[in-house]
């Protein structure tokens, strides 16, 4: 799996859980969706993604560099 594709997944997974928790639990918790969106929006314009920063760091083996979207 690529760094790319991993966060991606991460992003996708916290937008859907978000989603669950607004409707079962709060309206409160759209603003991890947002918050998510906002970490997208910003890797683009900075480069920084703290999730690749993550990603290499607790699974230096497992993940490799690939994709465009947070690695360059």
């Amino acid at each position: 799996m690529t760094v790319e594709r991993a966060v991606r997944l991460v992003a996708g997974f916290f937008v859907g859980i978000s989603l669950a928790l607004y409707y079962f639990v709060s309206p409160w918790f759209l603003l991890l969706a947002a918050f998510v969106s906002f970490n997208l929006i910003q890797s683009v314009f900075t480069g920084i993604c703290p999730a690749e920063i993550i990603f290499r760091r607790l699974l230096p083996v497992r993940v490799k560099s690939g994709g465009a979207a947070c690695c360059e």
